[in-house]
């Protein structure tokens, strides 16, 4: 190996402390550009030597994950040399990083939001009702945990059929309540003999629940319902509400009210479920796909 190349990576271990497999990598990719260079001195590779490695990581089908990872190992090795007064430039301040797709959003399926809200159902005592009334009404309207846990308690007044969220910016929209979710939150009411204002009262009765106290109860279900903790949350159940919709034939201006967004591109992330389904239909129905 260059022998720049091991200060480079003996720096990363002494002075910053990096992690052996984080060292290892560095040492990958420093030595995949050494190869590149073909024989040409690594401390001084011009800026059309670094673009050219970097559109060669292209035509060899690398990801755009794995150029993104091999352009922040140059950097960091010629901010090394720029430190150490080896080179007086650095050949990679004009590349461009490379564009990483989008993370598609994370949710369940409708069998395992049945199988929590199933779980749910079963706890004794109030700590089940309240489980299954927040579960029932995210699943049934998308809301955010905050607009959740500050609903208040009048919000079952009058027969409504709908509730008023405030949400982000304090702007408000109204969301259909399900009639499995009315029903769910008059069980909570009437488990819940405190005089309180809001729906899902804390411990103290004037506040209501917190975040991490409803977190906790979420957990204790999903292992309850038989799935990993880590893939429950409230925002994946926003995810799972928008993802199932779309799935059913909701367009997305109607999720894009029900959810609150401010912009309709936002809501667009959840026309993979789209996408998804038509990959499926083709592979499955057209003459010329590979079964």
């Amino acid at each position: 190996m260059d022998p720049k190349i091991d200060a480079f990576l003996e720096m990363l271990t002494v002075e910053r402390g990096a992690a052996r497999n984080t060292v290892a990598s560095y040492a990958l990719d420093m030595e995949d550009f050494a190869a590149y260079l073909a024989g040409e001195p690594i401390d001084s590779a011009s800026a059309a030597t670094c673009q050219g490695y970097m559109a060669s990581l292209h035509v060899r089908g690398l990801s755009a994950r794995t150029a993104a990872r091999r352009l922040s190992a140059l950097r960091q090795f010629h901010l090394f040399l720029l430190r150490e007064g080896v080179r007086a430039d650095d050949p990679t301040a004009q590349i461009d990083t490379p564009r990483l797709p989008s993370p598609l959003p994370k949710f369940l399926t409708e069998t395992e939001v049945d199988a929590l809200l199933e779980a749910a159902g079963r706890r004794p005592n109030r700590s089940g009702a309240l489980g299954l009334a927040a579960l029932e009404i995210l699943y049934a309207t998308g809301m955010r945990v905050s607009e959740l846990l500050s609903l208040p308690r009048s919000i079952l007044g009058s027969q409504a059929e709908a509730a008023i969220v405030k949400g982000k910016g304090g702007k408000e929209r109204m969301v259909p309540l399900s009639a499995a979710a009315k029903a769910a939150a008059s069980a909570l009411i009437a488990v819940t003999p405190i005089d309180s204002r809001w729906l899902f009262p804390g411990r103290d009765p004037k506040r209501p629940l917190t975040r991490q106290a409803f977190f906790l109860l979420l957990k204790q279900i999903a292992l309850d319902a038989g799935l990993d903790p880590a893939r429950v949350s409230p925002h994946v159940l926003r995810h799972s509400f928008a993802s199932h919709m779309l799935a059913r034939g909701a367009d997305l201006r109607s999720l894009q009210m029900l959810l609150g967004h401010a912009d309709i591109s936002t809501v667009q992330i959840y026309t993979h479920i789209q996408t998804e389904r038509l990959r499926k239909q083709v592979e499955d129905y057209h003459p010329l796909s590979e079964h």
